[in-house]
Parts: structure tokens; C-alpha cells; sequence
């Protein structure tokens, strides 16, 4: 089974920079998404891959074959690149059946009708669709024309299977359907699923890598926890997490060794670092990012505040909290509800807490509050 090895992939549209030297290992067996906002690169990386689109600089390798290089000259074409395809439009054909649309690439692979018929209800079964496999593409619902789409593309094995936003046209419901289903087909076929979105709830979902993007140019790669817990830098903590990670301007100062007193004109706060040594000069402009559930409303709590708004949704509850005009975004699990105005006191619970530096938005330390 492949590993995909990305060797400085540049790709330009005229003076544009789509994907600015991009160096990635994808390893067999991953569901690796590239995720960011429009425009960030995440389809154009994934074209590049495929071989959809042709990169300007670099080189790409699968399965330890170079598919591409732009100083050799070499550029595979998409269909001996033993890949497949999922894209937002499922592309079905309208005139052909269930069967016929999953049994269409194999026929023309020249497979024997055993043997399509076998494969075809293998992957009915597999997408749980088998009923429907008589109708037409016109005649199901949306999250019934995905999966046909899927089994389609799955029929001829392909060792990699790249879907760019193919939830998106979706409803909230059948998403979350699918995530489910997308995961477990991953686990069952043992294929490399690379996978696009701008949603950073599928990517944190599906995902055992993340390849955060910004403009072209790579934030972060690693699992979807670590990209929670230890983001690479400013932009990374606010793109993922929802709520938004809350993110307070202080200035520190080093004391008791590797402690740091941080404080601005509503708080006074010591962090202690959990992970690896770092210097801070006196005075220095940090961002504290904290994520809302790390914030907890407690009777002892070391600061105080009144509730600015609530937001209950029944399994939890997002709290805005007003703290001598810093607004902290906290979440409360359950079906807890507050008044506006009402006086509550908050402490912090984690040591999954961060510190920036404002200059270089670069992630110094993560800790826990004190």
C-alpha cells in the first residue's frame, strides 16, 4: 500500500502563489485532511496529487514511484496513478441505474459479469444500499447518491481515494451520517483517504492527520488533538475550535525559574509551562489562548465576572462572560442555563492552556493557570 511524499511542491497561477513549497509525508492507511479557509490551497493540493493539475516547482511520489517532477520532466496521468475520485458533484450518470452507474468503471476494465455482479453487491452491502440498486440517481436523496458516488469509486480498488468537500452539499443531519459512515469505510477498505474541507469539525472528526493551510503555506500537520491542544501558532488556535479559543493580550514577565506573571488591566494570572524551556523578557507582549471548556464556573473561583449572554442548547451551554470588559467565552455541559447581569466567579481547568508571542504569533509553551 502507498506512502504519497510531497518534495517542494510549488504551484503559480501567473504572479499567484497557490502552494508555496510544501513538503508532506502522507503514510499508508492515513485519512489525512487538508483543511483551511477558501482560497488557502487545500484543493489545489490535492488536484497536484491526483494529477488533475500540474505543479509548477517540485515532486510527488507514490507508492515510492516519482508521478511527477518538474526537473525531470515526469508527470504520470491521473488514471495510472491508481486513484480515485469524490468530489461535491457526485457526477452520476442520470440515464443508468444503481448497478450500472457502481458496475460502469469495471465494465470498462473488461471484467467478466460474475465477477461485476459480485463486486457491485459487495459494495451495495458495504454502503448499505442494496434496496436501491434498480433506481435511479433521480429517484434518491442526497445522502443515497453519495453513497452510490463512493461505491463507484471504491469498485476498482484504487489504493487512494481523494474527496474534495464531498459532504457540502449535504444537510447538517445527513453530514453527520456520513462522517460516520466515511470513517468506518475507511477503516474497512484499508485505503489512503485524503480528504479536503474548510470545516474544522469534519476534519477533527475523520482525521488521524491534519495539514492546516494559510495562504498557500503549511501551519500545522499533526493529529487532530495535538492541532486542538498544541496549535503551531495564532492562526491555527482561532481556525480550529468552536467556540473560538479565546485569545487575551498580556504582558509577562519570567520569575520563580520557568514560571511567567502575566497580566493585563482585568487579570493577574501565573502560568506554569508543562511543556518544553523557554525565556520570556520582561514586559513582553504574549496572546493567552484559552479554549472555552478550559474555563469553569465555580463558587471559589479566582476571578469574577457577570454573565454577558448564554447560548443553552441542551447538551451544553456557551457562556459569555464579562470581566471588567474582557470577554471570556466559556462552555457549560448539561442543560444549565444563567441570567443575564448574574454575578459568577470562574477559574481554569486545564493544562492544555497557551502562550503566544504577539510579534511572531508563535506558540511559546502550553501550561496550566495559576
Amino acid at each position: 500500500m502507498p506512502q504519497i511524499i510531497l518534495k517542494n511542491i510549488t504551484k503559480r497561477f501567473g504572479s499567484a502563489v497557490a502552494v508555496d513549497n510544501l513538503n508532506l509525508v502522507i503514510d499508508d492507511r492515513e485519512f489525512l485532511t487538508l483543511l483551511g479557509p477558501s482560497g488557502c490551497g487545500k484543493t489545489t493540493t490535492l488536484r497536484m496529487i491526483a494529477g488533475l493539475e500540474t505543479p509548477t516547482e517540485g515532486d510527488i511520489y507514490i507508492d515510492d514511484v516519482c508521478v511527477f517532477s518538474a526537473e525531470r520532466g515526469i508527470d504520470i496521468s491521473p488514471d495510472k496513478r491508481n486513484v480515485g475520485f469524490l468530489f461535491q458533484n457526485y457526477a452520476l450518470w442520470p440515464h443508468m441505474t444503481v448497478y450500472k452507474n457502481i458496475a460502469f468503471g469495471l465494465e470498462n476494465m473488461k471484467w467478466d459479469k460474475e465477477r461485476i455482479h459480485a463486486r457491485v453487491y459487495e459494495l451495495l452491502e458495504m454502503l448499505r444500499i442494496e434496496e436501491y440498486h434498480d433506481r435511479y440517481p433521480a429517484e434518491l436523496s442526497g445522502g443515497q447518491q453519495q453513497r452510490v458516488a463512493i461505491a463507484r469509486t471504491l469498485a476498482t480498488g484504487p489504493k487512494i481515494l481523494f474527496m474534495d468537500e464531498p459532504l457540502s452539499n449535504l444537510d447538517a443531519k445527513l453530514r453527520m451520517e456520513m462522517r460516520t459512515e466515511l470513517k468506518r469505510l475507511h477503516a474497512e477498505t484499508d485505503s489512503t483517504f485524503v480528504y479536503v474541507t474548510h470545516d474544522q469539525l469534519e476534519a477533527m472528526t475523520l482525521s488521524t492527520n491534519i495539514c492546516l493551510l494559510r495562504n498557500g503555506l503549511l501551519q500545522q500537520y499533526a493529529p487532530p488533538l495535538e492541532v486542538y491542544h498544541t496549535p503551531s501558532n495564532v492562526f491555527v488556535a482561532d481556525f480550529v475550535g468552536s467556540p473560538n479559543i479565546n485569545m487575551i493580550e498580556v504582558s509577562g514577565e519570567s520569575v520563580n525559574l520557568d514560571e511567567v506573571k502575566l497580566s493585563n488591566e482585568q487579570v493577574r494570572m501565573l502560568f506554569v509551562p508543562t511543556s518544553s524551556s523557554f525565556s520570556i523578557t520582561k514586559g513582553q507582549k504574549l496572546f493567552l489562548g484559552i479554549r472555552p471548556e478550559c474555563i469553569a464556573i465555580t463558587e471559589e473561583g479566582p476571578l469574577s465576572g457577570e454573565i454577558y449572554s448564554t447560548l443553552p442548547s441542551g447538551m451544553e451551554t456557551i457562556v459569555k462572560i464579562d470581566v471588567d470588559g474582557l470577554l471570556l467565552t466559556c462552555v457549560v455541559f448539561g442543560g444549565v442555563d444563567f441570567a443575564m447581569g448574574e454575578q459568577v466567579n470562574i477559574s481554569f481547568t486545564s493544562e492544555h492552556i497557551v502562550l503566544f508571542d504577539q510579534a511572531t504569533e508563535r506558540n511559546i509553551a502550553t501550561g496550566k493557570l495559576m
